[in-house]
């Protein structure tokens, strides 16, 4: 049996959400689904983000999964006449199980049955979503997202005309989905650290020098994240049951008051755009 199970730590302080890394190693684990037929599609409960339109859903039925991807924090089934698009929000969570399913669950609200296997979505909070559309280019969850941090698009040059007039932080920039998508907030923490340029920088002050620095920053920081399976985010695992361990190399993220790797200088909190950020006021100016 293959298991992916992705859920967040809440708490008064934080919202984690399943980042770029988690939702990558969440697609790794379904692309056994390639080449599966869909079977049937049962919806115990509709109202998520956006209520679940069982009538475009049952158009999946019969279809085969030509490929398994990832646009930014979204999985995409991409199956013969359509996409079906996923989101897990703050507390959703997939299940692949190979052959016959256990016993529905409380927040087990869809499942989508295929011949030997099951995915099932459970979502106490209920804000993920589930869409179904055979026009995923026109989808209004995905026409407006920026370039993946990994594609050509994303060089030195296209960075800095995007942030060059901004009077904003340039980490919240980099957290802006139309400029690049899937840096969440704990990679944007990393890479800023990396680059030695503080999360309260405005964009505008970045050089095209920087700018190399933090997309070559960005990359690497994902990519080791990738590697390493994602954070643990509390009950987060991959699809072989073994947890993120990203979080054990963090540099400043969720480091408050703890000494700089570095320098020893003690890890500062400030909130930017309604997250917590954190950097050192020492290496990164």
């Amino acid at each position: 049996m293959a298991v992916i199970n992705f859920t967040t730590k809440l708490s008064s302080e934080n919202v984690f959400m399943p980042e770029l890394p988690e939702v990558e190693t969440i697609k790794n684990g379904l692309l056994d689904l390639s080449s599966a037929v869909i079977k049937d599609i049962i919806i115990r409960f509709p109202r998520l983000r956006y209520p679940l339109n069982r009538e475009e859903l049952m158009k999946m039925s019969g279809q085969k999964v030509k490929s398994v991807e990832r646009r930014a924090k979204y999985l995409l089934l991409k199956l013969e006449n359509g996409t079906l698009i996923i989101h897990l929000g703050m507390s959703g969570r997939i299940t692949l199980y190979s052959g016959e399913a256990p016993q529905v669950q409380k927040h087990d609200h869809v499942d989508i049955q295929f011949d030997n296997y099951t995915l099932r979505y459970n979502d106490p909070r209920r804000f993920g979503c589930i869409v179904y559309t055979e026009n995923p280019e026109n989808s209004a969850l995905l026409m407006k997202l920026g370039p993946e941090p990994f594609s050509s698009e994303f060089t030195p040059h296209y960075l800095k005309n995007k942030i060059n007039n901004r009077k904003t932080p340039i980490k919240q920039l980099i957290m802006d989905n139309a400029i690049v998508v899937g840096v969440g907030n704990i990679y944007a923490c990393e890479s800023l650290f990396m680059t030695k340029i503080s999360p309260l920088t405005l964009g505008s002050k970045l050089t095209l020098a920087q700018c190399k620095k933090l997309v070559t920053n960005i990359q690497t920081v994902l990519q080791n994240a990738i590697n390493a399976g994602g954070s643990s985010l509390r009950d987060y695992k991959n699809a072989n049951g073994d947890l993120g361990y990203f979080q054990t190399s963090h540099n400043v993220y969720g480091r408050t008051d703890q000494p700089c790797k570095v320098c020893s200088t003690p890890i500062k909190e400030v909130r930017l755009g309604q997250r917590n950020s954190f950097y050192c006021p020492e290496c990164q100016k």
